[in-house]
């Protein structure tokens, strides 16, 4: 495939598309939080975790042992996925027990999956 093939070449404005377009697009701040949102899903600790997370509720001890993982480590990368709305916790005596947030964190998760290996 050429390097051009994909480049528009054309110096026409389709103006009524950009004009239906334009009204629905998102402020600076708010590309800025999607932005921030997706960079969570950028380390492969996180993913895991969220991947067990997505499988069951679990405390540190167990997500540490199921990744080979320190519970500090583990516990360090739950607290910026907890600062991020993307898992909760409650306490159970000494345990911490961890899940999702909420369904559309599960959501995302499994629709990040299915693009990523759906049939080409």
């Amino acid at each position: 495939m050429g390097k051009t093939e994909n480049t528009c070449d054309c110096d026409v404005l389709h103006q009524q598309i950009v004009a239906i377009v334009k009204p629905d697009m998102p402020s600076n701040n708010v590309v800025a939080d999607i932005s921030e949102f997706f960079k969570i899903f950028g380390d492969s600790t996180r993913i895991q975790i969220l991947w067990a997370l997505s499988k069951s509720d679990m405390c540190v001890c167990d997500i540490a042992f199921l990744i080979d993982m320190t519970k500090s480590a583990v516990s360090h990368q739950l607290k910026i996925l907890k600062d991020y709305n993307l898992v909760k916790c409650q306490r159970n005596g000494k345990e911490v027990i961890y899940s999702l947030a909420d369904s559309h964190v599960k959501d995302i998760f499994e629709k990040a999956v299915e693009h990523l290996y759906e049939s080409k």
